[in-house]
């Protein structure tokens, strides 16, 4: 394909998932010569970052794509990449990159006509709908109801991230944390899955994770995700020979060979990856690969807007190493409102759309609605 316009905005929303607080991201809209159509997301979250990924993709990476004239996807994946490498692989440049390359492959698969799932081979037709929620409500009881009311609507798993901002501080300490997974388990029984994020709200070292997992798997547990800081490998690898609860890591991570690095460290069986940083759809599909060579799961990581959801979720149907799929639980407007036909759990799964490359249709005018110049 050949570019003929690249158009970054930088949305602002408020999240009913996170107390309505301002959440914002950045899309990117392309066009082929030909006039076909691909969107694309960073999710670069703050108002710097999201200036300097605008910046990076109109001054920088757009640029050198439209001078190179006909490229296939895999020939500019790979220019992006040659031209970021002089200001530093990671961070801000993969989310610039995630964006095109995200939207380039929307291009592609409806230059093809066929959605990109089947493009690349589907390896099922649906996965197990998770609520992908922050435990934020104003105590224990309203936290496990809030859970519970998912897993009604028909999600088979949640999962709880602890250390939010909250009406609480329920999941800010281990043994609140643990009382919100027992009491979840009593109260739901054994047919909902219970995974526990801790991210970057907590931080725990070694011995207490050690005691709060041990006592979180009483209860089954289906993994521990970002216990730590992702760099102290050491206390990954203490947890790792101390429990027989499977750990997932690898949401801060950005390159292919950032993941690799992760890989080789023997220190996590999931690894979390988010097409809208981690070197776009590209780059998950080779994370992919290589996780798949050491035997480890892959979780899409796509809270954020449907566009990140629609890729995540084409690219976990079409890998043999995913087994759920993360979905905001609370209708929000880049979800709902962004898209035609909104992406949502059925009988408690998740299936892809049928339109060709993402297979979905972006109303322009709630992006217009959202914009923002951060």
């Amino acid at each position: 394909m050949k570019l003929a316009h690249v158009q970054p905005y930088i949305l602002r929303y408020p999240d009913p998932n996170d107390l309505d607080r301002a959440r914002m991201t950045v899309l990117v809209r392309l066009v082929s010569a030909e006039g076909v159509v691909g969107w694309g997301e960073a999710i670069a979250m703050w108002p710097e970052a999201c200036r300097a990924t605008v910046v990076l993709i109109e001054q920088g990476l757009a640029p050198v794509l439209m001078q190179a004239g006909e490229l296939t996807v895999a020939q500019c994946w790979r220019k992006m990449r040659e031209h970021t490498w002089w200001y530093g692989e990671g961070g801000i440049a993969s989310f610039a990159l995630s964006a095109i390359d995200m939207a380039l492959w929307d291009i592609h698969g409806k230059q093809e006509g066929k959605p990109l799932s089947i493009l690349w081979g589907r390896a099922r037709e649906q996965l197990p709908a998770n609520a992908s929620c922050h435990v934020n409500k104003q105590s224990l009881a309203a936290c496990i109801d809030e859970a519970l009311g998912f897993h009604a609507e028909g999600f088979r798993s949640v999962k709880l991230g602890l250390g939010k901002k909250s009406l609480s501080t329920v999941g800010h300490d281990p043994e609140s944390s643990i009382a919100l997974v027992a009491g979840l388990r009593r109260e739901a029984g054994p047919g909902l899955e219970i995974l526990v994020d801790v991210g970057n709200g907590l931080r725990w070292d070694a011995d207490t994770a050690i005691d709060t997992v041990r006592r979180m798997a009483e209860h089954e547990i289906g993994w521990i995700e970002e216990p730590f800081y992702p760099t102290f490998l050491d206390d990954y690898r203490a947890l790792r020979a101390a429990v027989n609860v499977p750990i997932a890591s690898g949401e801060r991570e950005w390159t292919v060979s950032g993941y690799q690095r992760l890989i080789d460290s023997g220190t996590v069986d999931v690894l979390g990856v988010d097409p809208a940083r981690a070197e776009g759809i590209t780059g998950f599909r080779e994370i992919d690969r290589r996780a798949g060579a050491a035997g480890m799961t892959v979780n899409a990581h796509a809270w954020s807007t449907a566009i990140t959801t629609a890729a995540s979720l084409h690219l976990s149907l079409s890998s043999p190493n995913t087994r759920l799929f993360e979905l905001k639980p609370f209708p929000v407007a880049v979800q709902q409102e962004l898209v035609a036909l909104p992406l949502a759990q059925v009988d408690g799964f998740v299936r892809a759309p049928d339109g060709p490359g993402l297979g979905i249709d972006v109303d322009e005018a709630v992006v217009q609605r959202l914009r923002c110049d951060a």
